[in-house]
């Protein structure tokens, strides 16, 4: 049941906009740290998988996101622009000095793909797991997005809660069988916290306000703006299995993505889904090694 640990992570605190991040750190200190940026309601801990597949002499660092894991909650809520400043504020203390290399997951992907066309300069490479924008939307939908967005806000938060680690490992393993019982364990010490009240328990680390709808729309052509003014290579990698695949074949297929991107590479695993390096971390590694063969 319990995950086996072949590198032995440490943890540190940093300020960044006025907010303690928490890092999660692996290998030989370097001021230039290979940058982890982890997914919509997960933490930089579940790397963990995917650093035990990767050169042991590596140095790499997982910040957790403003309101997930341990990194402060903020008050207002969340837009997304700010993650594209916490972004910059993170590389500025861990890679102050070169261009950061960069392997992201899903909503740290959408970060990470956008920053590399504001910031061109500021990357060296950039693998990118499933991340990359997201359904087009309509004006017409603003007035209905603002609606339930005012609705939620007035409503009480409710923390996400588990009677245990163990009953949140097995509601892992029933949403995704490809999920083993040790790595499904991990997951879920890494997602929850011990909670402070009579109910017991454990509750999500994640902030609930991330719950709520987002009354921005997402503007498709903006992101394709950013990304046309992306320089450095991108690799990204596609689960065969994975939600997100018919979205992918439909509006972002690979014409699609290698008309957006001007040095792209795209590997599809098979039998994979979205959180592939939870999945078969070593199968994410050897396509990250291959792209990474001829790139320092």
């Amino acid at each position: 049941m319990t995950y086996t640990l072949l590198r032995t992570p440490r943890h540190a605190e940093v300020s960044v906009r006025g907010l303690k991040h928490r890092l999660t750190w692996w290998g030989p200190p370097s001021a230039e740290p290979i940058v982890m940026l982890h997914g919509f309601q997960d933490c930089g801990d579940t790397w963990q998988f995917l650093v035990d597949c990767l050169p042991e002499d590596w140095s790499l660092v997982a910040p957790d996101w403003r309101g997930f894991g341990g990194t402060d909650r903020a008050p207002g809520g969340y837009w997304f622009p700010n993650y594209l400043a916490d972004l910059e504020a993170l590389l500025e203390q861990l890679v102050p000095e070169s261009p950061a290399r960069i392997i992201s997951h899903s909503m740290g992907a959408n970060v990470a793909g956008l920053y590399a066309g504001i910031r061109p300069q500021r990357l060296q490479w950039l693998v990118n797991l499933e991340g990359i924008g997201l359904r087009r939307t309509s004006p017409e939908t603003a007035p209905d997005r603002y609606a339930e967005w005012l609705d939620e806000i007035r409503e009480p938060l409710v923390e996400g809660r588990y009677e245990s680690v163990q009953q949140l490992a097995e509601v892992l393993m029933r949403r995704n069988p490809r999920l083993t019982a040790d790595r499904a364990h991990f997951v879920a010490r890494a997602w929850t916290r011990q909670a402070q009240d009579p109910e017991g328990g454990v509750r999500l680390a994640f902030d609930p306000r991330h719950r709520y709808v987002n009354p921005v729309l997402y503007r498709r052509e903006e992101a394709e703006a950013c990304w046309a003014r992306v320089q450095v290579p991108m690799l990204l990698v596609a689960g065969e299995s994975s939600g997100h695949q018919e979205r992918r074949l439909a509006d972002f297929n690979d014409e699609y993505v290698k008309r957006m991107f001007r040095d792209v590479k795209i590997v599809t695993l098979p039998g994979l889904g979205h959180m592939m390096h939870h999945e078969d971390p070593c199968a994410v590694a050897a396509a990250i090694l291959e792209f990474t063969r001829t790139r320092p």
